[in-house]
């Protein structure tokens, strides 16, 4: 068990194994001093993501074996960066979020309401599941 929360307050779950994310490749957005990023934000990444990273200088196309990655396609599962992701939603291309596998450290650098505005795993009335 771990002590991780997600941005709901929940125990924070995996967020992708097909490819393994994570700053430390676990399948999760766990962090820690070491993660200088924040890979804190659960996404699937998309077309419109991708490409306005690869203009930004991220490229998260091409695989870096030496840092175990495989290079993303669209539809992966992906911890990333909170202030790319942030970057990506001020551009108007952000990807869908997973909140239950977004850290909570994630809200050091992006709103919560911005979250909510592309989550995939909650409805955007989340008091319509009582």
């Amino acid at each position: 068990m771990t002590d991780d929360r997600n941005v709901l307050g929940g125990e924070l779950e995996p967020c992708g194994t097909e490819p393994r994310t994570g700053f430390h490749r676990t399948g999760s957005c766990t962090t820690g001093p070491d993660d200088l990023g924040s890979h804190t934000v659960c996404a699937v990444v998309s077309n419109d993501f991708l490409a306005h990273q690869l203009r930004a200088g991220n490229d998260l196309i091409t695989p870096r074996p030496e840092y175990e990655f495989p290079g993303l396609r669209p539809g992966d599962r992906w911890c990333v960066v909170a202030a790319r992701w942030q970057e990506a939603y001020e551009a108007g291309v952000a990807p869908p979020v997973v909140l239950a596998a977004t850290h909570e450290r994630a809200l050091e650098v992006v709103n919560l309401e911005a979250l909510r505005e592309h989550a995939v795993d909650v409805p955007a009335d989340p008091s319509s599941l009582l």
